[in-house]
């Protein structure tokens, strides 16, 4: 079975990386099918039901997100809240996520270094995305940590080396999603 890539961006047009990202995805569509909430959601109204049928017909979930505010953006956070609801993601009859594996891929503005005790914001990627390995736990899923690109908001800096960099990441991507 494929691959479920539900991606929230709110500036999607000015992405590069996730943009990237989805066009690596978009050449094998025999393993990942791609789900754009602002896109398919311009109203912000999810189709619970909708969203919760595709989930069961994918084997592996991913949530793909800028990093927003050391969290995931707004119509993320809506989708988590109205479709991982009681009975169907937790709870005693709750069990749609159980052993589902699920990831995480993140576009991160700054350098990994920054994302360390000793770096500008203290706290690894991981610690900071701790929040969502527990909400997968907590739905009894198997949480398989994330895939991240560091440095977005370097592209400017590293000039004729950020697309190849970019390029190579998205390979890197599909290679991470194939083996979760």
């Amino acid at each position: 079975m494929k691959t479920l890539v539900i991606l929230s961006h709110p500036s999607f047009e000015k992405s590069v990386i996730n943009k990237s990202w989805v066009q690596e995805l978009e050449k094998h569509p025999d393993l990942f099918t791609v789900r754009h909430l602002e896109a398919t959601y311009p109203n912000s109204a999810i189709d619970v039901a909708a969203e919760q049928a595709l989930v069961e017909q994918h084997e592996k979930l991913v949530l793909q997100f800028p990093l927003y505010w050391f969290n995931c953006p707004p119509m993320m956070k809506k989708w988590l809240d109205e479709v991982l609801t009681y009975g169907w993601a937790y709870g005693s009859q709750g069990k749609k996520l159980q052993d589902r594996k699920i990831a995480l891929a993140i576009s991160a503005g700054v350098d990994a270094k920054d994302y360390s005790p000793t770096g500008r914001y203290h706290y690894t990627l991981a610690e900071i995305l701790r929040p969502f390995e527990m909400s997968f736990s907590y739905c009894h899923a198997d949480y398989r940590s994330f895939f991240a690109f560091y440095g977005t908001e370097r592209a400017e800096e590293e000039g004729t080396e950020y697309l190849p960099r970019v390029a190579q990441n998205a390979r890197d991507y599909v290679t991470f999603l194939k083996n979760i």
